[in-house]
């Protein structure tokens, strides 16, 4: 078996457009923040079939009203199909919007690990692993996080603080990881 890497997404770089359908019928550019914010925080979740990324999911939905006042909107999005979503909604206890859909190529653009089904049984199709961006006002990533597993997500506290840190205009904190 050959290994092939993974293509980052770099920080700084553009965050690229990418579209995923709502389960009801909308369609949305998953880095386009809404509700009057201006940042927006994409996590990648690999699917109905991982029950830490539906514990990971609820813990989101605790954070979202401190995300947004931190100024950063929110969104999940799997490459599950409509019919997994529909069946996951029903463990799931959110109000932030969920996507589906994601595509192979769309994985790969973002520079995530992309893993193949163990067996029938946990899904019928490739998924992403975890990963979770902070794109900022200006559309560019400013915060990347990426695993090959399920086992490890950024501690939300954390992140929230931080995010709140950085957005802070008197700390004057740039965008980290930019050195080639």
């Amino acid at each position: 078996m050959s290994v092939e890497y993974t293509t980052k997404l770099h920080a700084g770089a553009d965050f690229p457009v990418i579209e995923a359908k709502l389960l009801n019928g909308d369609v949305k550019k998953i880095s386009t923040s809404e509700n009057g914010l201006d940042w927006k925080m994409v996590v990648v979740y690999r699917g109905q079939h991982c029950p830490l990324c539906t514990r990971y999911l609820n813990q989101l939905e605790s954070a979202k009203n401190l995300l947004a006042q931190t100024g950063v909107d929110l969104i999940a999005v799997s490459g599950d199909s409509k019919e997994q979503l529909e069946s996951h909604m029903e463990r799931l206890d959110v109000s932030f919007p969920i996507a589906y859909g994601l595509t192979t190529e769309q994985m790969e653009e973002l520079g995530l690990y992309i893993s193949d089904p163990r067996s029938p049984e946990e899904t019928d199709h490739q998924f992403a692993e975890p990963g979770l961006f902070v794109v900022n006002s200006e559309g560019k990533v400013h915060v990347a996080d990426i695993s090959n597993n399920p086992f490890i997500r950024p501690e939300l506290q954390s992140l929230i603080s931080g995010l709140g840190w950085i957005r802070n205009p008197d700390n004057n904190y740039p965008i980290r990881g930019m050195h080639k």
